[in-house]
């Protein structure tokens, strides 16, 4: 019997993997029934086959903007896997590499799983699959005060720590194509991510930014607290490129519900990230806007109609 947890508090139910049904359900989401989501044979099959696991549990990391994931009991062993967009191969294997040397570097993070074959990846047609061990601990809440402290501290430790980091796969930062097709989708949608696009890109222009490794989609489920140790870590680092560290921040504050609910995990950054509070604070704006035009473009793309019913109230709103 495989037990298929819903992500909501500990609450199970019996399942089978079947063909016709999906993995999980993403119940905070609202992605429900994605055809994006790989159905169950095909999860099932790539860990078996490319990593000789099997599941006994599975748990839907429903919290995040840029890939599919999932908490994975097998074997007594708990890891993430992560399914990333299909070009993202490469990005994907920065992002593992660089959870390597962060671990090398006393900062908790999954350690990648390589497959049987030896490779760090796996392609599907349903995009590119990886695998890490889980790092101990309870994943935060991005709404609770003391959890954001750890989630702006370990995000801030991710950023210094990777300065001077490089690796082949790390690309160049480009959230947005304003001239997709897909953006054809909503009479206002292109509009919406040209001009957050092109205000990030004067923003890059005009003001001297802080550059580094981005972790990506820094969600606060992917953040983990021991409390029998005290020690904080992350799950992964995402599709790793290089940009303007502030955007990563920007991401989070999306996450905890905008800057008003955003106070202590600002302050946690600012204590241990390489970003100033001036430069953080003029850049924020231009940033948080580009982050919700992000969320809209990904929400077309994956049929998600809420997400992007909210990114359309933030893009239309002054404060955005």
């Amino acid at each position: 019997m495989l037990w298929v947890s819903t992500g909501s508090g500990d609450r199970k139910r019996p399942g089978r993997f079947d063909e016709d049904a999906p993995v999980v359900r993403r119940a905070r989401c609202g992605r429900l029934d994605n055809p994006a989501v790989p159905d169950a044979e095909l999860l099932r099959s790539t860990l078996r086959d490319e990593w000789h696991l099997f599941p006994s549990e599975l748990t839907a990391l429903d919290d995040v903007l840029l890939s599919y994931g999932w908490e994975v009991t097998a074997a007594g062993g708990r890891y993430v896997v992560r399914l990333s967009d299909p070009e993202s191969r490469l990005p994907v294997e920065a992002g593992l590499a660089a959870a390597d040397h962060l671990r090398g570097h006393d900062v908790p993070a999954g350690e990648p799983v390589r497959t049987l074959s030896g490779g760090l990846t796996v392609q599907t047609d349903a995009g590119t699959f990886a695998v890490l061990r889980r790092v101990p601990g309870r994943r935060l809440d991005g709404g609770d005060p003391v959890d954001q402290q750890w989630w702006g501290d370990r995000l801030g430790a991710v950023h210094r720590v990777l300065q001077g980091f490089h690796h082949p796969g790390l690309r160049p930062w480009q959230p947005l194509d304003p001239a997709a097709g897909h953006l054809d989708a909503e009479p206002w949608l292109r509009d919406a991510v040209t001009e957050a696009s092109a205000a990030a890109t004067r923003l890059t222009v005009t003001d001297r930014l802080t550059y580094g490794v981005l972790h990506g989609d820094p969600a606060p489920g992917g953040f983990v607290v021991d409390p029998g140790t005290g020690r904080a870590g992350v799950f992964d680092c995402g599709a790793s490129g290089v940009g303007p560290l502030a955007y990563d921040v920007a991401a989070a504050v999306v996450y905890a519900g905008g800057l008003p609910r955003s106070g202590e995990l600002i302050d946690g950054y600012l204590a241990a990230g390489p970003v100033g509070a001036d430069e953080l604070h003029a850049v924020l704006p231009v940033l948080l806007r580009l982050r919700w035009a992000v969320q809209a473009d990904r929400a077309v793309r994956r049929g998600w109609p809420e997400g992007l019913r909210r990114a359309r109230a933030a893009l239309e709103s002054p404060a955005g």
